[in-house]
């Protein structure tokens, strides 16, 4: 069937069908489009297989061919359309429909390899994989073949550059969670979005790709081997957790292998076009972005405080204290989810702490998750404004971020975002719990899923919680969860109000 037939036979079919809702050519074009460029990245996983004798490279080989002919087909039947602006609505669809379908892409070698694990568990693995969320349901890591640890890499890695891509570009179009502060003030303000950001996507790719060949390299300098310092630079520049090893990092004691994770889930979490500012204008001055600051503000002081109750209640050397205080505090900031071991560390009151961070995140425009450094400043900013002109009625006090003014659609915008997280915290733990996990599971899982961070800090605090043995009607839970959280909330909840369609 031709493509505007298809068109006019979906717009007859739903609601306000006189009304022009979105070109599903453009649509289609370009989910084609990323499906060709998840074919790429399947040849790697299907080389290493066969260079192993793995008899897996087999699974990747028919997943590329029947992926890259779906690609082809959507492209061709589309006519070319990806390269027209795109209105605000088809945003929000594409926005939400490219995020599924990938998933649905990724989890086709899963269900497929040697030691299959079932579609809900290969659902499971790759929506925690593309939204870089890094809770996973494989056990026995260690005797994995090589092909599917790279492919878990891979995707977290092509999920970590999305998240980039769509918190530059597509949320501030799309003014969602406030992410307007972050729209070009040179952008033309219209209810389409042209597609003139390719030089940006191209400076955000070459930017991604620097910091995972330099975090392979000192991961590799430190001591891992070749397979595990390009896997583990993968998944820590996307701050997204998943590992080579059971262990997680509690495999590789090294101090130096440590240091460089620790720094290199900082580096993550501050946004990428601050880098290349700093790049392209040859300065530093681009590190003084307020929002940086306030998460370097955030992730000092957190340090401090820790390390000296660390050092002081378990009696350690100091520089082993700052080492596993720092590196647990940037794993839960950035929403990495990597795990040392030894939780008995954790107290009851170290855990409140860790459980407050992880609601936190990093920054906007990096690859981590979370509620997101500028929400905190945004929020802080407007109460103390509100206050001030409670106590002087007569003052003009105009709340600002970045030298820009927060608007009060701006600043509407981040409360109902925050009101909606704590919102979606509160109901996924009650539908958890229904699985009979426990409160505290429950709780802490829906927070790690939503938040994206992993089972790393689920794992300090609920010690035992193990993904593998969900019952699968909770992973399904908990996959709608992480899409949630990763999608910012707005872009899915408007696709289901009725109104969006009229």
């Amino acid at each position: 069937m031709p493509a505007n037939r298809l068109t006019s036979k979906l717009s007859a079919l739903l609601p306000g069908h006189r009304a022009a809702l979105v070109d599903i050519n453009r649509v289609c074009s370009i989910i084609g489009i990323m499906f060709l460029v998840m074919t790429v990245f399947m040849f790697p996983p299907a080389l290493t297989d066969a260079v192993a004798g793995a008899g897996d490279w087999r699974v990747f080989a028919g997943a590329a061919f029947v992926t890259g002919f779906a690609g082809l087909m959507l492209v061709m039947i589309s006519r070319g359309q990806w390269s027209r602006q795109v209105s605000l609505k088809e945003g929000f669809v594409l926005t939400v429909t490219s995020w599924v379908v990938m998933c649905a892409v990724a989890a086709i070698p899963f269900v497929f390899f040697n030691g299959h694990i079932g579609p809900v568990d290969a659902w499971f693995e790759a929506v925690s994989g593309l939204t870089t969320t890094g809770s996973t349901v494989l056990t026995g890591l260690d005797r994995l073949p090589p092909g599917i640890l790279l492919w878990r890499s891979i995707i977290q890695w092509v999920g970590g550059v999305g998240t980039v891509l769509m918190a530059l570009i597509m949320l501030p179009f799309l003014r969602v969670g406030g992410m307007q502060l972050f729209q070009s003030e040179s952008a033309r303000r219209s209810d389409t979005f042209a597609p003139r950001a390719t030089e940006l996507m191209s400076l955000i790719a070459v930017t991604y790709t620097v910091l995972t060949v330099l975090c392979a390299l000192a991961y590799r300098l430190g001591g891992m081997s070749t397979f595990d310092a390009l896997n583990h630079a993968m998944t820590t520049v996307a701050t997204s957790g998943f590992s080579t090893r059971d262990l997680s990092f509690g495999q590789f004691d090294a101090a130096a292998i440590q240091w460089t994770a620790t720094g290199f889930m900082f580096a993550s979490s501050l946004p990428l076009i601050v880098y290349v500012k700093a790049v392209r204008g040859r300065t530093l001055r681009s590190f003084g972005d307020e929002q940086v600051t306030g998460f370097a503000k955030i992730a000092g002081a957190t340090i401090l405080a820790m390390t000296l109750w660390y050092w002081w209640t378990w009696k350690v050397p100091f520089l082993d204290a700052l080492r596993a205080v720092t590196f647990t505090t940037a794993s839960i900031l950035s929403t990495t989810g990597y795990d040392l071991g030894g939780h008995a560390m954790w107290g009851s009151g170290a855990a409140g702490v860790l459980l407050v961070l992880m609601f936190f995140g990093g920054c906007a425009g990096s690859t981590s998750g979370g509620m997101k450094t500028f929400r905190l400043q945004v929020m802080y900013k407007t109460a103390r404004a509100y206050i001030g002109r409670l106590m002087s009625p007569n003052r003009v006090l105009v709340a600002s971020f970045n030298g820009r003014q927060i608007t009060p659609d701006t600043a509407s915008s981040v409360l109902a975002y925050v009101i909606v997280m704590f919102a979606s915290v509160l109901v996924f733990t009650l539908v958890l719990s229904l699985f009979d996990l426990g409160f505290v599971t429950s709780l802490t899982n829906a927070i790690s899923a939503i938040g994206n961070i992993g089972p790393g800090p689920a794992a300090i605090i609920a010690a035992g919680s193990d993904y593998a043995h969900l019952p699968a009607g909770a992973k399904l839970v908990l996959t709608l969860a992480m899409l949630l959280g990763r999608l910012e909330f707005f872009t899915v909840l408007v696709l289901i109000n009725r109104n969006f369609w009229r």
